[in-house]
C-alpha cells in the first residue's frame, strides 16, 4: 500500500470536516432567518388581483409586528383557520375595537365608508356591523368577488399572522417593494 493510499481516509475526513464547517453555519443562518426574520412565499389564486397575481413570489418580513400591531392596508400572510396548511394572503381592513360592515358594495368602518383606491370593483355581499375583537384584524382580498376572507372565516387573531408582504421578486418584471 502506498503512502497516498494510507492518507485517503484522512483526506476524506478532512474534506468532510471542511464541507461541514461551511454548510452547517449556512444552514443555521437560513433557519434563523426563515423562522424569525423573513421567508419566501408564493401567491396562490386570484384573490389579491389586481395588486398581486397568481404565482408571484414574495418575501414576507416577520419582525415589524413584534414592535407594533398590523395597520389598515397592510398585506399580510396568515395561517388559514380550520383549513389546509397553505397560507393566505389578504389585506388588513378592520383593526381591533372597530366596527366593520359591508353593504351597498362598500366597506364601512365605524359607520364611515372606507376609501379603497387599490380595488377596482365593488365589495360583494353584505355583512352586518361586527366588532373586531382585541388582538384580531378583519381581512379582505382585493378581488372581492373571488376571495376567501374574513367574510367567510371571521376575524384573524394576531397569533395567526405569519408576516407582512414586503417584496416581490418573481417574475422579474414585477420586482419591487409592496406598498399599500
Amino acid at each position: 500500500m502506498t503512502n497516498e493510499e494510507n492518507n485517503l481516509p484522512s483526506k476524506l475526513r478532512s474534506r468532510f470536516r471542511e464541507l461541514l464547517e461551511a454548510v452547517l453555519p449556512a444552514l443555521v443562518i437560513v433557519l434563523v432567518i426563515n423562522l424569525f426574520l423573513a421567508q419566501a412565499t408564493r401567491v396562490e389564486g386570484q384573490s389579491m388581483e389586481p395588486n398581486l397575481h397568481n404565482n408571484q413570489r414574495l418575501i414576507i418580513e416577520k419582525i415589524s409586528y413584534r414592535f407594533h400591531p398590523p395597520e389598515r392596508g397592510d398585506i399580510i400572510v396568515l395561517r388559514p383557520p380550520h383549513r389546509a396548511s397553505v397560507p393566505l394572503i389578504k389585506r388588513v381592513i378592520g383593526l381591533p375595537g372597530e366596527t366593520v360592515e359591508v353593504r351597498d358594495g362598500r366597506v364601512y368602518i365605524n359607520g364611515q365608508p372606507l376609501e379603497e383606491d387599490y380595488i377596482h370593483q365593488p365589495t360583494t355581499g353584505a355583512m352586518p356591523p361586527e366588532l373586531v375583537p382585541e388582538e384580531h384584524v378583519f381581512v379582505l382580498g382585493d378581488n372581492r368577488g373571488a376571495s376567501n376572507d374574513s367574510r367567510a372565516f371571521g376575524m384573524v387573531p394576531f397569533s395567526d399572522i405569519i408576516g407582512k408582504a414586503w417584496f416581490r421578486y418573481w417574475p422579474p418584471s414585477d420586482i419591487g417593494l409592496i406598498t399599500h
